[in-house]
């Protein structure tokens, strides 16, 4: 082979490796190591409140850097999303810290800083991240018409201990068997309510509302508590576990896209659990689109632009 051709041939193998290493780096978590575009995946769980947080980061993350985000929301349940997010289908995707400690990895969770720390400590087995969180604790907790609160002066769980045994109790059947429910409780605060009613989530609400029950379970967020103006009693023992939601991502992600860490973080706290109940109803019961309260609320927000 004469020199000529020698360096052809050359050329061709250099323009050959170039090709390849370029396709390597082309999938949907590339970065271009300085903070340009690429592509990643915002997913999540099947709910009104998960959708909202998810279409909340992806608006964020468009509207903050250069990445473009495609959004698959209402996935399906917690496992469904965990799966997806571990697999590298999706990205990243709003959770909360209980269903990764209780759930996930089958431990005791703490209270809200140390179920926290866990949850944080739990994810680098599996290269993930909880950054911080959004601020609502979406736990499972006690609520009572505002006129029921007022009448007994309730402020806690202690508190509705001491007039259980003169109301009724209508909760989810479910909640009347678990140790984590009815049964826990009432051996921690010594609840004993007059009447206990097991019903289905749908009738729950209507129920208290229409003075059938007096106490009913709910979780924090629920749109339902705002519709009907109910208290929400603090669980001053602290039975429940938190579930305070924030951002699950993959390291890689973050390696990719460290700019990611500081723009979600933009929503640390920035959600309290009466806003959340109003964003979920905004939804739920008023029938607007999700991408449309999502994106009202972090301009009210002023973290994107109208």
């Amino acid at each position: 082979m004469n020199k000529q051709k020698k360096m052809t041939v050359g050329l061709l193998v250099l323009a050959l490796v170039a090709m390849l290493l370029t396709a390597c780096g082309g999938g949907s978590n590339t970065s271009s190591g300085n903070g340009g575009a690429g592509e990643i995946t915002v997913g999540s769980k099947n709910f009104t409140e998960n959708m909202l947080l998810a279409l909340m980061m992806a608006e964020l993350i468009e509207a903050k850097t250069d990445i473009k985000v495609k959004r698959q929301v209402n996935l399906g349940g917690s496992n469904v999303a965990w799966s997806a997010l571990k697999n590298d289908e999706i990205q990243l995707y709003p959770e909360y810290t209980g269903t990764v400690v209780a759930n996930y990895y089958q431990e005791e969770t703490g209270n809200s800083a140390e179920s926290l720390a866990r949850t944080r400590e739990l994810l680098t087995e599996d290269d993930l991240v909880f950054l911080e969180p959004f601020g609502i604790n979406n736990t499972y907790t006690l609520a009572v018409t505002r006129e029921t609160a007022e009448q007994h002066n309730l402020l806690t769980f202690s508190d509705l201990a001491k007039v259980s045994e003169d109301m009724v109790l209508g909760v989810e059947f479910e909640f009347l068997d678990r140790d984590d429910g009815f049964p826990g409780i009432q051996k921690l605060y010594g609840m004993n309510f007059k009447q206990q009613k097991g019903m289905d989530h749908g009738i729950m609400y209507q129920s208290i509302a229409n003075g059938e029950t007096d106490v009913t379970n709910a979780y924090a967020t629920d749109a339902q508590i705002k519709v009907h103006d109910l208290v929400i009693l603090q669980d001053d023992k602290e039975f429940f576990p938190p579930y305070d939601g924030g951002p699950i991502i993959r390291q890689d992600t973050l390696d990719n896209y460290p700019e990611l860490e500081e723009v979600l973080n933009q929503m640390s706290g920035l959600i309290s659990d009466e806003e959340m109940q109003k964003l979920n109803a905004d939804v739920d019961v008023e029938g607007l689109k999700e991408e449309e309260v999502a994106r009202q609320f972090l301009i009210e927000k002023g973290l994107i632009e109208g």
